[in-house]
């Protein structure tokens, strides 16, 4: 048996309803976000979990919560699941991120792996802590299903490592929504991506909720 690992972006909160950046904000979730890790928590309860793992903010540990409940297992916070931090860029929109930071801006857009939000990370160095949490997983449950909850650039720059995705290219190959869940089985070739950004456990009214 090999190991599969579920990665699940947290719910709606206000910050991803209103399209700003939020990595070190500690932000809730909204209602809306609450009723998908309720019906994330009813669609995966009857799978054999291994283990769970958020990072350590309020949103991702309130989506994680519901599944934890239903199964009987504590979640374990790592700080290398958090949000790609974006500095100055925080709780700002693109459009005032384009117009106090220009150059940085279009430096982040050209090449983000090696160039940062202002004061903020690069792609590499939040792959870097990531891998590091992705390791651990993998020594210690070779086997079995094992769930990451974090958050939208933190989880596409995870799968881009781990499938040999230019880290530069994150933002444009790969899209998670809120409430998504991928799926990457370690298979004896090498990771396999059988599932990315799935929200069909939801029903149609959340599905609708860009979550961005």
């Amino acid at each position: 048996m090999s190991l599969n690992l579920y990665l699940l972006r947290h719910g709606e909160t206000n910050y991803s309803q209103a399209g700003v950046f939020c990595g070190d904000l500690d932000a809730e979730l909204t209602a809306n976000g609450t009723q998908m890790a309720q019906e994330f928590a009813v669609a995966y309860e009857t799978v054999k979990w291994e283990a769970i793992y958020t990072s350590p903010m309020k949103r991702t540990q309130a989506t994680a919560q519901p599944l934890c409940e239903a199964v009987g297992i504590a979640s374990q916070q790592r700080d290398g699941l958090k949000e790609i931090k974006y500095g100055k860029w925080e709780g700002q929109t693109v459009a005032w991120a384009q117009q106090n930071y220009a150059h940085d801006y279009s430096r982040w857009l050209a090449e983000p792996a090696w160039n940062a939000p202002t004061t903020g990370e690069t792609a590499v160095e939040v792959a870097n802590r990531g891998s590091i949490v992705v390791a651990e997983i993998a020594a210690q449950h070779p086997s079995g299903n094992v769930l990451i909850v974090s958050h939208k650039a933190t989880i596409r720059l995870i799968i881009c490592n781990l499938l040999g995705i230019d880290l530069s290219r994150y933002r444009y190959r790969l899209n998670v929504l809120a409430g998504s869940v991928s799926r990457v089985k370690f298979a004896a070739n090498g990771p396999m991506l059988e599932a990315l950004g799935d929200r069909s456990y939801m029903n149609e009214k959340l599905r609708a909720v860009e979550g961005t």
